[in-house]
């Protein structure tokens, strides 16, 4: 190893205690962020703006460290007392149960503008307007768990790989809550639970070590559950914007259709209006929810939907067949770009980058709607629009996820 890697090297575990006073902000992630005694910036899990906290240090690193509160000394009036009892026991689903639900968003608009500030030096105040909030209780229809010894789903502890076998989940709808309460999948890696809320269906998802005997044992689940194998073509139904999705066990979808219909509908007013025979694209499109909804309500309209993922894909052949659409399989940096009024982008975290931004702009479209899970890739994503002649006219956030740091978007762009 060079001695510049030598350098880097981190050094963790238990550093000891530090006392330290936060911030006006957080940073992307949801930690509290602080100053040490050597002047190093600390991030701090578990702290919130303007308090005084007693930190223990987990990481140490040359120009920054990480650690978790210990105790708190001035605690924020947005300090509440988590209301789920499983987060004491270490359960990371929800990391910002501390926060008062309604001092959630602020936190999260901080993370938006500093993002947008630090890396595409934007100031974002007037652009971000009102965020669209989602109820907190039984919102998620779909989880990805761990297996604990016995073969009960479990929540991972944050942060670490530990396992945390958590009954009563606050976020879940009460159907997948049930399943998690009953369900069980001995020698299995990893489950993925997931309900249709619409159709009705469950689904059980077991990934075992890979093994020539094969799994041990197959899980056992209540009657009405379908135990999904690799590449099993179950599906389940959602209702969103007045279309009912099909959505297939390995598609991806919303938190659940409460968070699927406030996105939509956010893109769909953001879209603007469209004349007959003008051209939608909807880039990485799923199971054509987003595009779908937007081109149902505008007669006429053609659309295009792009998408990779080959479950995905089937789905929105059979999701978008009565409006006429075009499904084109493949990647979306190496799609051949067709002319377009409007695109619609939902890309992963890695946002869209130079590949999708290309695309975008080979549209020559006059507006994109860009719905992002990420604000430094979002930041990213506007300094290179930018530079293509897009201007940012709007920004909201869409608070998908509830009691958590995760911040979704939807930025509005024209071009000349």
């Amino acid at each position: 190893m060079s001695p510049r890697g030598r350098a880097r090297r981190r050094r963790s575990g238990p550093l000891g205690r530090v006392e330290v006073a936060l911030g006006a902000g957080v940073a992307a992630g949801g930690d509290g962020i602080g100053r040490l005694p050597d002047g190093r910036v600390v991030f701090v899990e578990g702290g919130l703006p303007g308090e005084r906290v007693a930190v223990e240090l987990a990481e140490s690193h040359k120009d920054y460290a990480k650690g978790r509160v210990a105790a708190v000394m001035d605690a924020s009036p947005d300090r509440v007392d988590p209301p789920c009892p499983w987060v004491e026991r270490g359960c990371g689903g929800c990391g910002w149960q501390h926060a008062r639900p309604d001092s959630q968003i602020p936190m999260k608009e901080h993370v938006v503008r500093d993002a947008l500030g630090r890396i595409a030096h934007l100031d974002a105040g007037g652009l971000l307007g009102p965020a669209v909030p989602l109820p907190f209780g039984g919102y998620r229809t779909s989880v990805h768990l761990g297996v604990d010894e016995s073969g009960r789903p479990a929540y991972r502890m944050r942060h670490r790989h530990d396992l945390v076998a958590v009954q009563g989940c606050k976020v879940v709808h009460p159907r997948l809550g049930e399943l998690i309460d009953r369900v069980r999948a001995p020698g299995a890696d990893r489950l993925t639970l997931r309900v249709g809320v619409a159709g009705g269906e469950r689904l059980v998802m077991p990934e075992y070590p890979r093994s020539p005997e094969g799994p041990q044992r197959a899980p056992s689940a209540p009657a009405d559950a379908l135990i999904v194998g690799e590449g099993g073509d179950e599906a389940f139904h959602e209702e969103v914007g007045g279309r009912r999705w099909r959505v297939s066990a390995g598609s991806f979808f919303q938190s659940g259709p409460a968070g699927a219909e406030a996105l939509s509908a956010l893109v769909d007013e953001a879209s603007g209006p469209m004349a007959p025979g003008e051209h939608l694209v909807d880039l990485y499109a799923g199971v054509g929810m987003l595009g779908g909804v937007v081109a149902s309500r505008r007669p006429g309209v053609e659309l295009t939907a792009v998408e990779s993922d080959r479950s995905a894909v089937r789905d929105a052949e059979a999701n978008l067949a009565d409006l006429g659409a075009s499904v084109v399989a493949g990647e979306v940096g190496a799609w051949a770009a067709t002319p377009a009024e409007v695109v619609i982008a939902d890309p992963a975290r890695p946002g869209l980058g130079r590949p999708g931004v290309r695309s975008v702009l080979a549209t020559g479209c006059r507006r994109l709607v860009l719905v992002s899970c990420d604000p430094a890739s979002l930041a990213r994503d506007v300094s290179l629009l930018a530079a293509g002649g897009g201007a940012l006219r709007m920004l909201r956030i869409v608070d998908l996820f509830p009691q958590t740091p995760h911040i979704e978007t939807v930025a509005v762009f024209d071009f000349a």
